[in-house]
């Protein structure tokens, strides 16, 4: 059950960026194993929504609260009260929607998130500010997967550009990585499959303990579909 004092807390928050099979739920798994750790799935990008919402009324406000111009602030004003609007006020509330509607921490929480497939967008880098602004200590675990393996699945055979979209995808996970070198991580599902040994690295950034009989046990279950 969703704690409202969990969320009141300054959570930690890890956000699995990846694409569609890439064995990403196993990752998902694997996060949640971890004491304290609470990683939805995937939401539909709803989270962008929330960007966007959240940039038209930040536009607007700056667009038509200049000074040297007629206040918004009379009825008369055809953006009456759109000088009313504060962004620290607006993210504090839609900290608490997500948190109280998506991620919903239990007590005991102290890393919170969500995994999702839909992360290419052309202005990537302001919603993953948009995000950090959100959530203040958002990191973000890359997850990827040789591309044969992924197109030979049934979700991808019917997409056309399988490829080329992977190989963007690629390109926007190398930005983010460049970006914000410290609130990146990157893992390879082709390697922790292999041996679950490679994924200390990743429990080390998190500044967690690493139990390698732990994970080897959450490999052993079959996630997904």
């Amino acid at each position: 059950m969703y704690d409202s004092a969990a969320a009141r807390d300054p959570l930690g928050c890890v956000f699995i960026v990846t694409y569609g099979r890439s064995g990403s739920t196993l990752l998902q798994g694997i996060l949640n194993s971890i004491p304290g750790y609470v990683i939805r799935g995937e939401n539909g990008d709803s989270l962008y929504s929330l960007f966007a919402y959240f940039n038209t009324l930040d536009k607007a406000h700056r667009e038509h609260t200049d000074p040297a111009k007629k206040s918004p602030d009379t009825p008369s004003h055809p953006w009456f009260g759109i000088n009313q609007f504060s962004p620290e006020t607006t993210l504090s509330l839609l900290r608490s929607l997500v948190l109280a509607s998506l991620l919903q921490p239990p007590s005991g929480t102290r890393v919170t998130g969500f995994k999702e497939i839909r992360w290419v967008h052309s202005n990537w880098r302001a919603y993953a500010d948009f995000l950090i602004r959100l959530f203040p200590r958002a990191r973000f675990v890359i997850n990827t997967r040789d591309h044969a393996d992924v197109l030979a699945s049934k979700w991808w055979k019917d997409r056309e550009n399988g490829a080329a979209i992977l190989d963007r995808a690629e390109v926007q996970f190398a930005e983010l990585e460049a970006a914000y070198p410290n609130r990146t991580y990157r893992v390879h599902y082709n390697d922790y499959t292999a041996d679950s040994g490679s994924l200390e690295g990743m429990f080390k950034w998190l500044g967690e303990p690493f139990d390698k009989d732990r994970v080897d046990d959450v490999l052993a279950r079959k996630h997904s579909y």
